[in-house]
């Protein structure tokens, strides 16, 4: 996907966003989906939502931080029937145990990032330090 043009990716990510309404796995199907997607250097900053791209910017420049994967994830779930009434927030948080920042995304009550491969239940998540948290986030219908 990411090496085609623009109007390409546009294509496959509406294909995504259309099999996510049946899917039995929609989360895994996501994750699996922005997985795929190269890393480069930080491409918008976590901490100020003005410098957010939205979903249609981020597609176009093609270009993902660990940042702006959890952003794709959270633009490609909300951008569904299925998930237009969930709520969503993502979390900077830090990982004092292993010395790294983490972007989590809430979904209801599950939580995408703390694993690259899958989401795992809210209540599972070890403890960790909370940066910053956006509850009010950037809506596309």
């Amino acid at each position: 996907m990411f090496d085609k043009t623009y109007v390409d990716r546009l294509r496959l990510w509406k294909d995504l966003r259309s099999t996510l309404e049946q899917s039995k796995d929609p989360f895994g199907d996501t994750i699996e989906f922005w997985n795929n997607a190269p890393l480069s250097s930080i491409a918008a900053d976590p901490y100020d939502k003005d410098t957010w791209p939205t979903p249609w910017e981020m597609i176009e420049e093609n270009r993902y931080c660990d940042f702006t994967k959890i952003l794709a994830i959270y633009y490609t779930l909300q951008l569904t029937d299925r998930f237009s009434n969930s709520r969503f927030e993502i979390h900077i948080t830090l990982d004092e145990k292993e010395s790294v920042l983490r972007y989590l995304l809430f979904v209801d009550n599950l939580t995408i990032g703390y694993y690259y491969n899958k989401s795992i239940d809210a209540e599972d998540l070890p403890s960790l330090k909370c940066q910053m948290q956006h509850n009010t986030l950037p809506t596309y219908y």
